[in-house]
């Protein structure tokens, strides 16, 4: 009999010693556009170091995600960098419609490695293709990915885009087309400002005006079948902390709070 106890006893104490462990496991997942790896990476420190709970991070073109959330879920929250592929997702009922929310905007530059001198103005004389010295333009897929969305979008009303279209180191996300400027694969790339703002080795050549694209958004929602403790993250992605850090790396805050 006493040992029956002491068998009960002890596999009680197992059980609350593993729940803890259990809980702390179950970490929120976020997939969110490559230009916000910076800026989030701080936010989720700061809300570990507030709450004591993890977020992990998933960084990539905004199109990838919404595919892989798509094909086979995997995330708890969505941020995208454009509002077509958050659209995508809502029209499929695969994230929360009344969780949705734009918070961030953001700012398209030209950049060119920090060692080279470069002199482009964005007029009606715009001589994107001279610029290029016979070099490729670094911009993220045209096809899908956002950034390279909204520079199409811009070179073409600007009437540069047929000069450089057939010249273009394509990259899979923003950050990609800002490492091939940095490493000096590509003469020019054109990026979020915020990226600009990332990478010591580029420097801003030209800024886009915005009137030449569609605004630059960023949508944040839950996920279809979130856990509930990612609700408590997406609060804080409009907390007075959260905001200081994307405001402190470049980014427009929208709406107010």
């Amino acid at each position: 009999m006493n040992l029956s106890r002491v068998l009960r006893a002890g596999l009680a104490a197992a059980v609350l010693a593993f729940a803890p462990i259990a809980a702390q496991a179950a970490s929120v997942t976020m997939f969110a556009a490559a230009s916000l790896t910076d800026a989030l990476n701080d936010v989720g420190k700061a809300y570990k170091a507030k709450t004591g709970n993890d977020v992990v991070f998933s960084f990539a073109a905004s199109s990838v995600l919404a595919k892989q959330i798509e094909a086979s879920g995997g995330a708890d929250l969505f941020m995208s960098a454009d509002s077509d592929w958050m659209n995508y997702l809502d029209k499929k009922g695969l994230v929360q419609h009344d969780t949705r929310a734009d918070l961030l905007g953001n700012h398209l530059v030209v950049v060119a490695p920090a060692d080279q001198t470069v002199s482009l103005m964005v007029n009606g004389k715009f001589d994107f293709a001279g610029a290029l010295h016979g070099g490729k333009l670094a911009v993220a897929d045209p096809a899908s990915v956002p950034a390279g969305k909204y520079a199409k979008a811009s070179l073409t009303q600007l009437g540069a885009w047929n000069s450089v279209k057939d010249n273009l180191a394509s990259a899979e996300n923003v950050r990609a087309a800002l490492a091939y400027v940095a490493r000096g694969e590509a003469p020019l790339g054109i990026v979020y400002t915020t990226d600009a703002l990332a990478e010591k080795k580029v420097h801003v050549v030209a800024i886009l005006p915005d009137s030449t694209h569609a605004p630059i958004v960023y949508p944040a929602a839950l996920v279809k079948d979130a856990k509930p403790e990612a609700k408590a993250f997406l609060a804080f992605l409009s907390s007075k902390q959260a905001r200081a850090i994307f405001e402190k790396d470049g980014f427009i805050l929208l709406g107010s709070k």
